[in-house]
């Protein structure tokens, strides 16, 4: 009989591992890992709390290789990422980044990400999950590649007060006066180091872009350097808390792909994601822009808006009322916290109109478990401004010392 063969390695570890994957797990302490994009990425390295409070008084690292990354180039690649884009394309220089959304035909978001300009023709598009089917159907007609490079590129995010200290012991000179979406060009240990200064905490910080067998070198020389500075690697539960104090959306979370949501009324248009801001009605034709354009005539039905909320029990997916008697829900909580920075109650929530307007009182219903015990809460809350947590030092430049 013959020896049965070895199985294959992708069969025996299904999610990929990064490049800084060795580090990662030599680190981890509670051995909690979670998929993103196909990947196996950190939950929590210690305890929410201690990494938390890392980002918002010192440094951190957190692993970014798993956003899904695509290389656009090719003579027609304004027109066509302007065509795609609610953004005007033509307006982002060389070198610089930019938040950006895209829609299908009816107005409603398909998703969200960041556009680097890397060259004249040259861009990369980063998000969180893929969308290389809606990209290349987008390219039709345009002289442009479309290619993803996810694998090619190893990715981390420095953030925190003590981030631009770091850089600077690792010997990037002149890393203070990058400005926040500009991108930096640097070499590190013989290889080519871009450093962009975006970051999901809307804290100080940075984003490091190498070639993934610099990877590791990388890391151990940032936890070197950083020692000094507090540094320590943080997981994606302690990115979720920060992201919710800097108002940022989180897809699947906040708002599910107009490509995948089974439902009538359950995808969501930018102008109902409060990203009114990203849409560009004067550059000319891009997908969605008919239905926006009668959207903002007719005005929109709902909007996701920041929440401060009576008491400290978060209230997570909870329903919205305008009266603590009200039997019909205007709206639920897709993101919620209790931030110990802002020392206050937060929450991002959709909420119909007209209560959707800064400064209006409503009343969360929200549900806590006490000892296997379910209890209900009623509590207060006001419609506020995003962010909820902007410090001056995430803008300043030069970045200063800490």
């Amino acid at each position: 009989m013959d020896k049965p063969s070895a199985m294959p390695v992708d069969f025996r570890h299904p999610l990929q591992r990064t490049p800084f994957h060795e580090r990662a797990r030599a680190l981890s302490q509670v051995d909690s890992f979670v998929p993103w994009s196909g990947y196996s990425t950190v939950d929590v390295f210690t305890t929410v709390e201690q990494e938390y409070f890392a980002v918002r008084n010192a440094a951190t690292l957190y692993d970014l290789t798993p956003m899904v990354k695509y290389r656009i180039v090719g003579r027609e690649a304004v027109p066509y990422l302007n065509r795609l884009i609610t953004r005007d394309v033509t307006k982002l220089k060389v070198n610089r980044v930019a938040y950006c959304v895209w829609c299908n035909d009816a107005g409603h978001l398909v998703d969200d990400g960041t556009l680097f300009r890397s060259g004249e023709s040259e861009y990369l598009l980063c998000t969180a999950e893929r969308q290389i089917d809606w990209l290349l159907s987008s390219a039709d007609g345009f002289e442009v590649e479309v290619a993803e490079i996810t694998e090619q590129v190893a990715a981390l995010a420095l953030q925190g007060p003590t981030s631009c200290s770091v850089l600077k012991a690792l010997g990037l000179a002149g890393i203070e006066n990058l400005k926040p979406f500009e991108i930096g060009r640097f070499t590190f240990a013989g290889a080519p180091l871009s450093v962009s200064r975006t970051g999901f905490t809307g804290d100080l910080g940075y984003e490091l872009w190498i070639t993934p067998d610099s990877a590791l070198t990388l890391w151990d020389a940032l936890m070197t350097a950083g020692r000094s500075w507090g540094i320590r690697p943080i997981g994606s539960q302690a990115l979720n808390m920060v992201r919710i104090e800097a108002g940022f959306i989180l897809p699947n979370v906040d708002f599910v792909s107009a490509e995948h949501t089974i439902r009538t009324g359950r995808d969501r248009s930018p102008l109902e994601m409060g990203l009114g801001w990203l849409v560009d009605f004067d550059k000319g034709h891009f997908t969605g822009r008919r239905a926006l354009l009668e959207e903002q005539r007719r005005g929109v039905a709902r909007m996701l808006v920041g929440l401060d909320i009576a008491g400290n029990k978060p209230a997570r997916d909870s329903l919205l009322y305008a009266a603590p008697t009200a039997k019909r829900e205007i709206g639920s909580v897709t993101s919620a916290m209790w931030s110990p920075t802002c020392k206050r109650n937060i929450a991002l929530a959709m909420v119909e109109a007209p209560h959707f307007k800064t400064g209006t009182r409503l009343w969360v219903d929200i549900y806590l478990n006490r000892e296997l015990v379910w209890e209900r809460r009623m509590c207060q809350a006001l419609v506020v401004d995003r962010p909820f947590f902007a410090p001056e030092r995430r803008r300043a430049t030069p970045a200063a010392d800490y």
